[in-house]
């Protein structure tokens, strides 16, 4: 059979075809990836597949830590922002979440933080409306117009405004529109709503005609003035009217109280420039070292300080802690029994030998709560407590100097601690039913043997010769941040010593030289010690300055936007285990920590390497701060730069767009 001769032209058309389509792919390719690479389009079809990235990234633990490298590379150009309903997310502290654990001894209401691979990377808004909050001192005391003369004397971290005839204090009603205290507490004081403001006329529960009248009636049995007394606890404490009146006495109270019904209580406190912070003492120590404190207060907290003689776990909620244990095993133990006292002991860890304890309210003399009262009275006695007055519902006893009087035959069965104890451990340490021995922490640090105010600021305290060379490093410390502190103002041009800037944290304090250092600003610092660091948070207690402990790989136990400036030295230190070396966890998720606590417009100092300062700042613009890095000031010889970023004032697209 012969073939068939077919032209050349289309026994090769297949080949050309093959060859064009080759081709036309090649040049295709090409095109495309000059329109990514150098146009808007492919800028924005980018922005859509990191978006997407981000979204999946809460249910996805591998696309959020592809996510995380994206915004450490400084690649991802700016993290998404949290959905509306989470103005006032606390990780910890989330009631949908913890709503869900044991009720037993309010164990739900402590801190449960999530995993960091289960939160969302994303940046908490503020809420509509929001303004650059009311100034300190207008925002705890707005002074009456007919005034002419100005506050004056601002001492160490607080304004004393004693002698002026104040009005009341303000805040926005915007920046927390929740009207649930102003409607139901009102009529007490605590607060009321104004045209565009929340006042707050200085009452509270225990005393509606104003704190002020409350605070002179302690006068006649506790030396509230003179310097004895500095450092003080507010239990329980509303929104802090208590606390922020004894600034004019330099009296600096902590407050806490849970995040609860009432709704934001301690979120009013710090908008208002009072110090404060959200815990619950529930199956846990609080985060504060032993005999930290010269007063501690209770008005009408309500805490049952002789109501638990064991911890149980009903089956439902230990159903739901076993399946997420991954959450919970690192500091839950339910095989511990506690004795009827043990409220009243932690409380008596916390407070110093020769300390006041002041209870106002249930059950003291309370209608139908006399066996609560007999009990009271009678685990103070257990304790050598000194009585020294009961005025009608308020009660005030005094610690012993030494390790009170037991062992003794009390009918709690309250004994010493053993020697080996350690008294200061207090992250994640469950409550114990045996009394601190005072002996188990050389030194003076008791009412009365501890320098006065303001000269126990810069003495350095006995619990510092508790580390080698303690004396001298403490002295190096307090002379180094002074120095550093009027460079700052100076050269770097922050607002410290304005009244734009009342609430300050110092992420990684050691022995409080920072905050020592701001002596004449109308400022309070929360001092953080890190639990991996050395323990010196006893340090700044003993020196007049507040504090807590901190793990930073976990959110903070505060609301957001409670600050206008935060320190961090050596921040990459902050994540990392001082053993291997190894991160614990990463920059990012710090990093957006800090800008869930800061205020709009607020600042964020931070000094470390230059090669960290790199990291940080390449980290700054997926956050949307402005930074700024600067030199070391001149005297230092560490290797050091230092980033100064500014909070950007961003708000979430209107809903009508």
């Amino acid at each position: 059979m012969g073939h068939l001769n077919l032209p050349s032209s289309k026994r090769n058309a297949r080949q050309w075809r093959l060859l064009d389509l080759v081709s036309a792919a090649f040049f295709g390719g090409v095109l495309l990836f000059f329109v990514m690479v150098f146009t808007p389009l492919g800028d924005s079809l980018a922005a859509s597949g990191r978006q997407a990235l981000l979204r999946s990234s809460a249910s996805d633990p591998r696309q959020r830590h592809r996510l995380v490298e994206l915004v450490e590379s400084g690649r991802h150009p700016a993290i998404e922002r949290c959905p509306a309903d989470a103005v006032d997310h606390m990780p910890c502290e989330d009631p949908r979440r913890n709503s869900q654990l044991s009720r037993e001894m309010n164990f739900y209401r402590e801190r449960h933080c999530p995993p960091p691979d289960q939160t969302p990377l994303c940046l908490i808004p503020a809420p509509d409306g929001y303004r650059v909050p009311v100034q300190w001192p207008e925002s705890l005391h707005k002074v009456s117009s007919s005034l002419t003369c100005a506050l004056s004397s601002l001492i160490v971290l607080e304004t004393a405004f004693s002698n002026l005839n104040l009005g009341y204090s303000r805040i926005w009603h915007d920046n927390m529109p929740y009207n649930k205290i102003a409607d139901r507490k009102g009529h007490q004081g605590w607060m009321k709503k104004e045209g565009p403001y929340f006042i707050f006329p200085g009452g509270g529960t225990m005393f509606p005609d104003g704190a002020v009248q409350y605070i002179e009636k302690l006068k006649q049995y506790i030396p509230i003035a003179g310097g004895i007394l500095r450092t003080a606890l507010d239990m329980g404490c509303g929104v802090a009217s208590f606390g922020g009146y004894l600034l004019a006495e330099d009296i600096l109270t902590l407050s806490f109280a849970p995040r609860d019904s009432h709704k934001s209580q301690i979120q009013f406190a710090l908008e208002r420039g009072v110090p404060a912070f959200v815990a619950m003492l529930g199956t846990r120590r609080l985060a504060f070292p032993a005999f930290s404190f010269d007063l501690v207060h209770c008005s009408r907290c309500l805490i049952p300080f002789t109501a638990y003689s064991e911890f149980s776990v009903t089956s439902g909620s230990l159903f739901y802690i076993l399946i997420t244990s991954r959450i919970f095993s690192n500091y839950l133990d339910f095989d511990f029994f506690l004795s009827d006292a043990t409220y009243f002991i932690e409380v008596d860890r916390l407070l110093r030998p020769g300390g006041y304890l002041v209870i106002s309210g249930p059950p003291v003399q309370w209608p139908k709560q006399d066996k609560e009262w007999a009990d009271l009275q009678a685990v103070a006695r257990a304790l050598c407590y000194e009585l020294i007055v009961v005025d009608g519902n308020t009660v005030i006893w005094k610690k012993p100097n030494g390790d009170s009087c037991l062992p003794n035959q009390n009918e709690f069965g309250i004994d010493l601690c053993e020697e080996s104890d350690d008294l200061n451990s207090a992250w994640y340490f469950r409550l114990k039913k045996c009394v601190s021995r005072t002996s188990s922490i050389k030194g003076d640090y008791a009412v009365g043997t501890i320098p006065k105010w303001p000269q126990r600021l810069t003495t350095a305290p006995s619990r510092a010769t508790l580390m080698k060379n303690g004396v001298d490093v403490f002295d190096a410390d307090t002379r180094r941040w002074a120095r550093r502190v009027a460079y700052y103002k100076k050269s770097l041009n922050l607002k410290l010593g304005t009244p734009a800037v009342r609430n300050v944290m110092d992420m990684n304090a050691f022995f409080g030289g920072f905050a020592a250092a701001l002596l004449s600003d109308p400022a309070w610092v929360m001092n953080v010690v890190p639990v991996r660091k050395p323990s010196t948070l006893g340090v700044i207690y003993d020196r007049g300055l507040i504090g807590v402990y901190h793990d930073w790989c976990e959110p903070f136990s505060t609301y957001p936007r409670t600050y206008d400036l935060i320190h961090v030295s050596a921040i990459e230190s902050l994540i990392k285990d001082p053993g291997s070396g190894k991160s614990r966890c990463n920059l990012v998720d710090l990093m957006v920590e800090i800008d869930r606590m800061l205020r709009p417009d607020g600042t964020v100092v931070i000094r470390d390497s230059p090669e960290v300062i790199d990291k940080v700042d390449r980290i700054t613009r997926a956050v949307r701060w402005t930074a700024t890095i600067h030199e070391k000031e001149p005297e230092s010889n560490a290797r050091e730069k230092i980033l100064v970023a500014t909070k950007f004032f961003w708000k979430l697209p209107s809903a009508s767009h």
